[in-house]
């Protein structure tokens, strides 16, 4: 099992490349379902371990992926299936966002129940009582969830929270619907607005994606198309935070600072300076940080993946940051590793109070999930001495190439087996 050693306490200097976005990725690669006709997606980053599980997905269903450094070619090889495999399934939740597209075009999919995580327990009630609205009817069985509809229905859908997963499914089972289907209270994440942006180069119409009610006009053939996947934001903002902690000026290519917002604000109120341009953001910082407390909430507030790294840069701050997490129950793991490196973190429910400290000790820590181990990643870079992360293939399923990006701007890490 490999493992990161960091040679902290040295700034960051230099320019990073960022990776196409996971999580736009994946929804996108999956609504690949949705036609016999080829699909070619670009900025793909497929060697994460996520992706390398949706591409088995895929063909576990009946389609044939080509991979090509950052290009993803995939291709129908005949008819295909309507049952998930649980052995993937349980090594990726998203696996789930199959269903949609394959309940809209055949009436009956069977996926199994995804089960909890190390950061709560995830429900997919709310894509399951949307597909309910449309007209499905789902029975369980042996672990699995049966959801069958001779046709479904346009409809008007409201979801009682704005699940980002189960604002792709509905989005993909009403694409491949004729009529007009309406999605309230939808995500609004900017992996939303690129995953309609595909579905639109299928064939359906799709509006509003980016606010809170999304409209689709579903086809009852879609075609083939070519798209380009946005940049990961989520790994931007953390080697943005990992340049605030370690100090330093960082540029990186490909980002996108609307979709950071929030974070980029946060940054600035902390005392780094940011500058940004299309395709660029650049920080710099040559001081510790200033107090700030953070809350998250679904986009366009504080990002929850990135509350862990934002603890993190938290430490080094100088007073006190209260730092809340609603969007789920349980992803405060990190703070216990955080405090074998010296430091102070109170957890009280769904809030943690940090008392900022002058310096991290590098200690032997552990990662628990992917952001619990960017956390980590930030703090060893900060940290005086040496820290080793075990676990890293939690980071790899979040973080393309990630120690020769760091390495490139100057950090000292390596990847041990």
């Amino acid at each position: 099992m490999d493992k990161l050693v960091i040679d902290g306490g040295k700034p960051l200097n230099g320019s990073i490349k960022v990776s196409g976005a996971k999580n736009a990725a994946l929804p996108i690669l999956i609504a690949t379902l949705l036609t016999d006709e080829p699909c070619v997606i670009e900025n793909v980053p497929s060697t994460l371990r996520d992706l390398r599980t949706t591409f088995r997905l895929l063909e576990s269903l009946g389609k044939k992926v080509v991979v090509d450094g950052s290009t993803v070619k995939v291709l129908s090889t005949g008819s295909l299936k309507t049952q998930a495999p649980y052995e993937i399934v349980k090594q990726m939740r998203a696996s789930v966002l199959a269903a949609g597209p394959l309940l809209a075009r055949f009436g009956l999919v069977r996926v199994p129940i995804p089960g909890g995580c190390a950061i709560g327990l995830r429900p997919i009630d709310i894509h399951l009582k949307g597909f309910e609205t449309m007209g499905a009817r789902r029975i369980a069985d042996q672990g699995d969830i049966i959801m069958s509809a001779p046709r479904l229905k346009a409809t008007t859908i409201k979801l009682r929270f704005p699940s980002v997963g189960a604002t792709q499914n509905l989005m993909m089972a009403a694409a491949a619907t004729p009529g007009k289907t309406t999605i309230k209270n939808a995500a609004r994440e900017p992996e939303m607005e690129d995953l309609g942006v595909f579905l639109s180069r299928l064939g359906a119409k799709v509006h509003g994606v980016g606010t809170a009610t999304v409209t689709v006009e579903g086809q009852s053939k879609l075609h083939g198309a070519t798209h380009r996947v946005i940049p990961d934001r989520i790994e931007a903002g953390t080697f943005l935070l990992a340049c605030a902690a370690a100090r330093g000026r960082v540029k990186l290519l490909g980002a996108e600072a609307a979709h950071l917002t929030d974070l980029i604000g946060a940054l600035k109120k902390a005392g780094a300076k940011i500058k940004s341009g299309k395709g660029w953001i650049e920080l710099s910082m040559d001081r510790r940080p200033k107090a700030v407390s953070v809350v998250t909430k679904p986009h366009p507030g504080f990002p929850t993946d990135l509350q862990a790294p934002w603890m993190a840069l938290m430490t080094l701050c100088t007073g006190f940051a209260k730092v809340t997490e609603t969007v789920f129950e349980n992803r405060f793991l990190h703070a216990a590793e955080l405090g074998r490196m010296g430091a102070q973190i109170a957890v009280s429910g769904r809030a943690a109070v940090v008392a900022g400290q002058e310096s991290l000790s590098g200690a032997p820590i552990m990662a628990s999930d992917i952001r619990a181990g960017a956390a980590l990643l930030v703090a060893g870079l900060a940290a005086k001495g040496r820290t080793t992360i075990q676990r890293v293939y939690h980071i790899d399923r979040g973080y393309e190439f990630v120690e020769k990006k760091l390495a490139g701007a100057g950090a000292r890490l390596e990847r041990q087996k």
